[in-house]
């Protein structure tokens, strides 16, 4: 179960580092950086093309589409491990109830 609970919080993080990059691009490019490699000469000289911004975008939202499934499927996973706990407590509980007359 702490095993689920690790790839949750992993994934959980991945989703919000992946969300913080177009901030960390223009914090690079504000500071005089070339924006992790978006402009090679600083933001004065960027000649980039129109698909550029877009294919960032696209990316992101693609990654992020990808990590949200995989955090729906850990939750999903997460319930049918709990779910399996709780009716074997059950059964045992039940079982032992009728064993006592």
């Amino acid at each position: 179960m702490t095993a689920i609970r690790i790839v949750i919080g992993i994934v959980i993080g991945a989703i919000v580092l992946i969300a913080l990059v177009p901030m960390f691009v223009l914090m690079d490019l504000a500071g005089g950086g070339d924006g992790l490699g978006l402009c090679s000469d600083g933001l004065g000289s960027c000649r980039t093309s129109y698909f550029d911004g877009p294919e960032l975008v696209g990316l992101l939202v693609i990654v992020l589409f990808l990590l949200l499934m995989l955090l729906r499927a850990a939750f999903h996973i997460r319930s049918l491990i709990e779910q399996r706990r709780e009716a074997e407590g059950l059964a045992a509980e039940f079982g032992a109830r009728q064993r006592r007359p």
